[in-house]
């Protein structure tokens, strides 16, 4: 689970990079436009994704913490 989200972090993370430097965003551009229904499930996805990688990083954190 942990690295299905991490990559879906990093497909995100590519994404805002693409809106930012070129004003592109790929999942619309892939997927119908940003309110098509199938979109708005992979924004939510990556959403949810990011959310996840935060309980990543504090199994980092506490790992580290036990290793001390």
């Amino acid at each position: 689970m942990d690295k299905t989200a991490l990559v879906l972090v990093i497909i995100g993370a590519i994404n805002w990079g693409l809106i930012g430097i070129f004003g592109f965003d790929a999942v619309a551009a892939l997927f119908g436009g940003q309110a098509s229904v199938l979109s708005r499930i992979i924004y939510t996805v990556v959403g949810l994704s990011g959310l996840w990688a935060i309980t990543i990083l504090f199994k980092n954190i506490t790992s580290m913490r036990k290793n001390a």
